[in-house]
């Protein structure tokens, strides 16, 4: 019998500075030592959209609202289960982004600080995904 699928939601959160710049949210995760976007796993029952929402306010304290769906993310995660990350470009809304949960550390990054500082290259691709949606004007 093969593992179960794992679910898991989370989001590009971005920003414009006062100066206009696009900034988006990075967290970093000690007990991966890892650089990443904000994501975590649905709960029995949940829908991808409200798991994203939430597990992106958990572990940053930002209350997002979503945009357009990313591609998403499938590996295996470290215990050797498929899993299936979707994601979405989001907008904050509210809350001081922080650390909280799993993470150690959240950072607001221009895009190229963030392709450099992210742990994955599966993250590299949906950074740039996310940037061909601001640049064909449908970000924000």
């Amino acid at each position: 019998m093969s593992d179960p699928l794992v679910r898991a939601g989370g989001g590009i959160v971005a920003r414009e500075t006062a100066d206009g710049d696009l900034v988006v949210l990075i967290v970093h995760r000690p007990r991966y030592d890892d650089w990443t976007f904000p994501k975590g796993k649905a709960e029995p029952g949940e829908g991808d959209e409200d798991c994203a929402v939430r597990e992106v306010e958990e572990e940053t304290g930002v209350r997002c609202a979503l945009g357009p769906e990313l591609p998403e993310a499938r590996y295996v995660d470290h215990l050797g289960r498929p899993k299936v990350v979707r994601y979405w470009a989001m907008r904050p809304v509210s809350g001081e982004a922080g650390a909280r949960n799993e993470v150690d550390a959240v950072r607001w990054a221009s895009p190229t600080d963030a392709a450099a500082a992210l742990s994955y290259p599966r993250d590299g691709a949906l950074l740039r995904a996310f940037l061909e949606l601001v640049e064909a004007g449908e970000w924000p």
